[in-house]
């Protein structure tokens, strides 16, 4: 009988790789919760940002879609979302003056 331990081996690597890619608590894009506590409160200052994003993703359509569905407001959609991409990419605000301007 062939030695099927090195095969073995890999195909348990290769699970424990998949297992942690689906584990909730790894999910790089899981809404923080500093950045719920400063979406949930009424006075957050809030500052508008443009930026012209290709038209064949349909933002404005999918975030519309969203809203109506979950009831968040459009601008917090899109403050969710960033932060968690930038989150995820190494770059978390700085606590510095996120405080400052919350007063």
């Amino acid at each position: 009988m062939p030695d099927l331990s090195q095969h073995t081996r890999q195909l348990r690597t290769v699970a424990d790789a998949l297992e942690a890619q689906s584990d909730p608590a790894n999910d790089s894009l899981a809404l923080h919760p500093d950045t719920l506590e400063i979406i949930n409160s009424r006075h957050s200052r809030r500052r508008q940002i443009n930026y012209a994003v290709p038209d064949a993703l349909q933002f404005q359509r999918r975030i519309r879609r969203h809203h109506a569905d979950h009831g968040i407001q459009h601008g917090d959609i899109v403050a969710l979302a960033l932060d968690a991409f930038l989150r995820a990419k190494g770059y978390p605000p700085d606590p510095t003056p996120a405080k400052a301007d919350a007063s």
